[in-house]
């Protein structure tokens, strides 16, 4: 192995076939690595982390994650829409008020994975 600029680059021109049509099977279909990486595109903002993890604690309305988060009511909106688009929140209606929640909760412990991980550096 050689390296430009931090770069690992094999200098060998042997493939190990046995190797690469072993992993070549245990790769995920390409629709699941499609969704994952939306799902992660979804997740990679700080602002939906948050309301996650509020959601995580408890149903919040709107106007309850705005305060919480010392954020308008409208970029609050704007989020959970993105959520609810990506599936990961839901939400129900109550008269006048509408009531948001997680879900799943598997969600939930993929970013915990991530805090611990994130804990480790």
């Amino acid at each position: 192995m050689s390296t430009d600029k931090n770069m690992a680059v094999c200098d060998c021109t042997v493939i190990h076939e046995e190797t690469v049509e072993r992993v070549r099977k245990e790769m995920p279909h390409e629709r699941l690595l499609d969704g994952s990486a939306d799902f992660f595109k979804v997740v990679g903002d700080r602002t939906r982390i948050r309301i996650l993890h509020a959601l995580f604690q408890s149903e919040m309305c709107v106007c309850d994650i705005a305060v919480l988060l010392e954020m308008n009511q409208s970029a609050i909106s704007h989020q959970l829409r993105v959520l609810k688009q990506a599936g990961l929140v839901k939400y129900r209606r109550e008269g006048k008020i509408v009531f948001y929640s997680l879900d799943d909760e598997h969600v939930m412990n993929i970013l915990d994975q991530g805090l611990v991980h994130v804990g480790h550096k």
